[in-house]
């Protein structure tokens, strides 16, 4: 709606920022400023983001001021019911990932609201703090604290969901990585033209092997919605395409969640990380028919993981799948799978190894 049909002096302007500068300072405002550089300001006022920009970054002075356009609830978003459960009860590391305007930020904030619904302690971290969002969340700004300071403000205080508004750069992905790996839940929001490239964004930052334990969930937004769930694991593998068995390696599974259909496999061969989609789909099924196999996986396993603890299945693909709890993974991948090669052979099987749903 325009505010009238002749143009704003400069003097206008300039005592409409001088106004928004001082509300900023008073005590119980809902104006603060979010970031503040020689020529330009972003404020945020109430629900408002104003934007300004001063010469000589600009030819003149500018006000922009946006509103959101929608506020939704979690409920409201056409989520399968496995992807919801998985929110409520089991993902801790996540991301929210999608083209610029895909509704990202709006989903983070009734994620947000629902964990807090739940009884959680939810902290965010933003820049700038444009999330209305009520007063029991705790919005941290990227401006005035630097990664170190908001490492320890999280670490310390441990909040169950941390949500982490616009990674961009190394240290934000560097922070989110440490503060996951710390245990505390992460919710990290990052642009992505496919749910594959936001995965791919974290290689290079981190071990390969530990990019499971990072992310556990990818929701890809467009156009408002969740257009795709990822799950990741890991498992011991000959890599799709190869043959040899001598080949066999720690490889990412990254999975379609709502159709348990394996998409992508990510692996280092030689020097390179390879990131390779998979053509066929793939499920986990059928239980193991050969009690005898069963039972000399477990005793061998029993000195690495109690017995309660494992479950054994066949993949459609012929492959026997021993599933633990993430917390011994490392350890039956290091050293049960070595102790089960002879057994491998004598049954000519191919072993993975992967996490135990909860």
């Amino acid at each position: 709606m325009p505010l009238g049909n002749e143009p704003l002096s400069r003097e206008y302007l300039e005592r409409m920022v001088r106004e928004l500068i001082s509300a900023s300072l008073m005590a119980d405002s809902s104006t603060r400023i979010e970031i503040r550089r020689e020529n330009s300001l972003i404020i945020q006022h109430g629900e408002y983001r104003i934007v300004v920009a001063l010469p000589p970054v600009s030819d003149g002075i500018e006000i922009t001021a946006v509103k959101p356009l929608i506020k939704r609830r979690l409920e409201e978003y056409s989520l399968h019911p496995k992807v919801l459960d998985r929110l409520s009860r089991q993902a801790e590391g996540i991301l929210i990932a999608g083209p610029p305007g895909a509704g990202k930020t709006t989903f983070a904030q009734a994620l947000a609201e629902y964990y807090m619904s739940l009884g959680k302690i939810v902290k965010t971290v933003e820049s700038p703090r444009d999330m209305i969002l009520p007063n029991e969340i705790t919005q941290i700004s990227k401006t005035y604290a630097s990664s170190e300071e908001i490492h320890d403000l999280l670490l310390l205080s441990r909040p169950d969901f941390t949500i982490f508004d616009e990674m961009r750069d190394t240290a934000d992905f560097q922070l989110y990585i440490d503060l996951r790996l710390a245990g505390v839940g992460m919710v990290g929001v990052v642009h992505a033209t496919s749910p594959i490239d936001a995965i791919q964004r974290f290689i290079g930052r981190t071990e390969l092997g530990m990019l499971p334990s990072i992310i556990d969930t990818v929701l890809f937004m467009k156009d408002g919605e969740v257009q795709k769930v990822y799950s990741l694991e890991l498992t011991v593998k000959v890599p799709e395409g190869m043959s040899e068995e001598d080949l066999a390696r720690p490889v990412v599974i990254v999975k379609d969640f709502i159709n348990d259909t394996v998409e992508y496999e990510i692996y280092v061969f030689g020097e390179e990380i390879f990131v390779t989609p998979i053509s066929k789909s793939r499920r986990v099924s059928q239980a193991v028919g050969d009690k005898r196999l069963i039972s000399r996986i477990i005793r061998v396993l029993r000195k690495y993981v109690p017995p309660e603890e494992v479950s054994i299945i066949k993949g459609e693909d012929g492959s026997i799948i021993i599933q633990v709890p993430d917390a011994y993974i490392g350890v039956v991948i290091s050293k049960g799978l070595p102790k089960l090669e002879n057994i491998r052979k004598k049954f000519n099987v191919q072993l993975k190894v992967r996490p135990k749903e909860h």
